[in-house]
């Protein structure tokens, strides 16, 4: 395990209960096929009206590796604000 620096990054690890939890906390999404799938999700970060986050994520169809990139965000966002 290679040393780590004060306020440095971990090494990657599997995901935890902990941190699954952290990403269960989405709150809705919707669906766009194009050459793999576009997820737009509503994620609550916080406990004001405006801590809300609407993430944009990409997922490769299998045969390109089916890899997960984020591509957008907006932030201030209010539960009630619709995802496109």
């Amino acid at each position: 395990m290679a040393e780590r620096m004060v306020g440095g990054l971990s090494d990657p690890a599997p995901a935890t209960p902990e941190v699954q939890e952290i990403a269960n906390k989405a709150i809705s999404y919707s669906t766009q096929v194009v050459s793999g799938t576009n997820y737009v999700i509503k994620v609550q970060h916080g406990d004001a009206a405006t801590d809300y986050v609407h993430l944009w994520v990409f997922q490769a169809l299998p045969c390109y590796g089916g890899g997960l990139k984020l591509s957008r965000y907006q932030l201030g966002k209010t539960r009630d604000d619709p995802i496109p």
